[in-house]
């Protein structure tokens, strides 16, 4: 093992909880409620462009995808300036793998600047070694585009490093680039059939540390 490939949110950042937070605020605006469980049936895991056309067919709301999109962005960018936390244990995987000389590549649906500024803001931007962002795939994931560039990048192959994720698309990503994928869970536990495609389940990052003291 060589490198370790890290999602973003959800598995490194807690902007689960800033997800369900815009489209709370979003879907007031047209008078609807949102609940945390119906976000993590249908929203958690999925990308904002598949969730703003959910919530366009879903809600029959009479606005343009690209003025929802705008719209989204200007709350996230309230909430997200306000602060995002860490996941637990994130800080001390990070100084784990860079005191073990593992490679550490960041692979994300994000946008760079909102990736990038994340980082920044948790001072953890030099734990990374490469990134692939939203910029440079065409497909999401599941397809496995994401993590096959990571590798690339990273000058690995696919059986010397680890992907770490904490969603069922990203599980599957992993699954289909054939790179061995440990399951962190955020708010939606994915299904076992997702979980028996993983080699590892853990409940924190710390968690992951241990896996990997026993290869």
């Amino acid at each position: 093992m060589k490198a370790a490939i890290f999602d973003l949110d959800g598995l490194l950042v807690d902007t689960e909880i800033v997800s369900l937070k815009i489209y709370q605020e979003l879907l007031s605006e047209y008078g609807y409620s949102f609940t945390k469980e119906e976000y993590a049936k249908h929203y958690s895991g999925k990308t904002e462009k598949e969730n703003i056309k959910r919530f366009i067919d879903t809600y029959n709301l009479s606005v343009s995808y690209q003025e929802c999109l705008d719209e989204v962005l200007n709350i996230e960018r309230k909430l997200i300036s306000q602060g995002v936390e860490l996941k637990v244990g994130v800080k001390s995987l990070l100084m784990y793998l860079k005191e073990n000389n593992y490679k550490v590549t960041l692979a994300t649906s994000s946008t760079k600047d909102r990736a990038i500024s994340i980082l920044k803001g948790h001072d953890i931007l030099s734990y990374f070694n490469e990134f692939v962002f939203s910029e440079d795939v065409t497909l999401s994931k599941p397809n496995p585009e994401v993590f096959l560039k990571a590798c690339e990048k990273t000058n690995v192959s696919t059986n010397e490093a680890i992907v770490l994720e904490d969603s069922e698309n990203g599980i599957m990503a992993a699954y289909n680039a054939h790179i061995p994928v440990i399951c962190i869970p955020d708010m939606k536990r994915p299904a076992k059939e997702y979980l028996e495609k993983t080699i590892a389940v853990c409940k924190t990052l710390n968690d992951v540390i241990d896996y990997l003291k026993t290869k």
